[in-house]
């Protein structure tokens, strides 16, 4: 399995293990999935898959390779590194003997020349036909639009249509679109493996409504209460354009919304549904639009999603670790260091600690970190709204805001890595201790590598709002330790995000 870090992967490899399979993951960077509930039940290698020794070492012994890996993002030449990285799977797959590769790619539109689709579909179509002009047989299934807790097309479907009663709109919402429920999509992929030898082919998976995405925001209206939205489609807004409007009005950033964007341009619609005579229908019947709409929306209400479309690496974010420390020999590291008694206990201090970010905010000056995810954005960045898978716990990999989870010792420590623009490298360090004489005691960190003369003057820029900013953060956190374990002392309840900190200005 690659790509089990990301949205579709991080819950197939749960549906393979219920299946019965013996799962082995590669991925670039295997602490990111040390903290997924399925971790201690799966192999983990690592590997990158464009290393030819590394796909090779971590194919021996599979029966059957899942490719759900895609370097949208990563630059200009994304298409070649699609390509080449495909061609090295196929190829150390027919060497280590595997008997299925199984391929989840986009829906094409019929009769649309490749050189008219949009990158992202041209890419997506090439590395499915890289893997069925291969030795070993391959299932490469096409699927439009996936509606899940939170997929990117769900969480853009639903931020569009609940900010904006009225709205102005491109002209593909008159597209017609053949959506599928994420639940389906599984019940297809977990169903591939045990396909025999002589299916070599692709598949189009969709759900049983075909309906344009115009239809589908009032849909959505429907199901989640709303009033009925007023949607007034113009021809004049390009996919860039499209792009940086969703960028605008929802979590997911430019970056990604374009490729979605220009995936609707053209009509995605199934022509066959053969996949059924090799994998039957999914448990009852395939979900029907509105029905996996509902789902996705109790999942999300009842902070149930287990993973997002932001689990997968931001594409071009930083993704270097922290360099060792003290041992750092690469050039300046600035840091700011604050230290404070808590008159509350470690575990109350911790709880405050793993559940920052999101709707409960940063801790001070909440105007100030509003404007800085605002910039981001604007530079074509992530923001400050990607939020929080759960709403109390993190684990290794998750995103948090323009944040991602580095590195967590429950009960102890957090370590954050910048997914903003900068210019340089930053990190967000905080712990929760107890001293020699038993007190509590909280530790925060920033760090920031510079790179270039830019990086350096950012910094200095900005120290002089550390104080409040940083500083305020950790009084703030210290604050609302200590009003959680004074709520719970009153009997009361642990009410450890409704406090005054979450909205103060710092001090």
């Amino acid at each position: 399995m690659t790509g089990a870090s990301g949205y579709i992967g991080g819950r197939l490899v749960r549906e393979l293990l219920r299946a019965g399979h013996l799962v082995r993951c590669m991925a670039r960077s295997p602490e990111k999935l040390r903290d997924h509930p399925w971790a201690e039940d799966v192999q983990i290698v690592r590997g990158d898959a464009t290393d030819p020794e590394a796909v090779a070492a971590a194919m021996r012994g599979v029966d059957v390779a899942y490719y759900l890996v895609h370097a949208l993002g990563t630059g200009s030449a994304f298409e070649e590194t699609d390509r080449r990285a495909a061609r090295i799977f196929a190829e150390k797959a027919h060497e280590a003997g595997v008997r299925r590769i199984v391929y989840l790619g986009g829906l094409t539109p019929p009769g649309v020349p490749e050189e008219s689709l949009s990158p992202h579909l041209r890419s997506r179509a090439e590395v499915g036909r890289v893997f069925l002009d291969g030795p070993v047989p391959a299932t490469v299934l096409r699927a439009a639009v996936v509606i899940g807790s939170g997929s990117a097309s769900f969480e853009m479907l639903r931020y569009l249509t609940e900010r904006l009663p009225a709205m102005v709109t491109p002209s593909w919402v008159n597209t017609r679109i053949q959506p599928i429920a994420v639940r389906d999509v599984l019940h297809c992929l977990v169903g591939s493996a045990s396909m025999p030898p002589e299916v070599d082919r692709a598949f189009d998976i969709g759900g049983p409504d075909v309906l344009t995405y115009k239809e589908m925001m009032r849909r959505y209206a429907r199901v989640a209460g709303l009033r009925k939205r007023l949607i007034v489609p113009v021809p004049v807004l390009t996919p860039r354009l499209s792009g940086l409007w969703i960028g605008l009005v929802t979590p997911v950033p430019s970056a990604l919304a374009r490729p979605l964007a220009e995936s609707l341009r053209h009509e995605v619609v199934c022509r066959e549904t053969d996949i059924t005579r090799w994998v039957g229908y999914p448990p009852g019947r395939p979900m029907p639009f509105d029905e996996a709409l509902e789902l996705a929306l109790r999942r999300v209400r009842e902070a149930r999603v287990d993973t997002r479309w932001s689990s997968a690496a931001y594409p071009g974010a930083p993704s270097d670790p922290l360099p060792t420390d003290p041992d750092w020999a690469g050039g300046s590291l600035y840091h700011d260091e604050r230290e404070l008694e808590v008159e509350a206990s470690r575990e109350s201090l911790w709880r405050v600690i793993e559940g920052i970010g999101g709707e409960h905010g940063w801790y001070s000056f909440p105007l100030a970190w509003a404007v800085r995810g605002r910039m981001d954005r604007f530079v074509g960045g992530v923001g400050l709204r990607r939020g929080r898978r759960d709403a109390e716990r993190l684990r290794v990999g998750d995103s948090l805001d323009f944040w991602r989870v580095e590195e967590i010792e429950p009960g102890r420590s957090l370590r954050l890595r910048a997914e903003m623009r900068l210019p340089g490298l930053a990190w967000l360090e905080m712990s929760a201790e107890t001293d020699g004489e038993g007190r509590t005691r909280y530790r925060q960190r920033a760090l920031f590598h510079p790179r270039g003369l830019l990086g350096h003057a950012y910094w200095w820029a900005v120290a002089p709002f550390h104080a409040i900013v940083f500083g305020g953060m950790a009084r703030n956190i210290a604050r609302a330790a200590a009003e959680a374990d004074a709520w719970r002392d009153s009997g009361d309840g642990p009410r450890v995000h409704d406090r005054p900190g979450d909205r103060s200005t710092g001090g």
